[in-house]
């Protein structure tokens, strides 16, 4: 006999589940922002050196 019923166990699986893609998606996010800051200081580098 379990505790916790179908239902319960399949909406906690469901957000499990949203929650593992959004923290994907955000760590894409993250390292396209990464790229982009990374870039924009190197083109401050490269006119401090000019």
């Amino acid at each position: 006999m379990s505790f916790i019923s179908k239902e319960v166990r399949h909406i906690f699986m469901i957000g499990f589940i949203a929650l593992a893609s959004l923290s994907l998606a955000a760590c894409e996010t993250m390292e396209g922002a990464g790229e982009d800051i990374e870039d924009a200081g190197e083109a401050i580098q490269k006119k401090a050196n000019e």
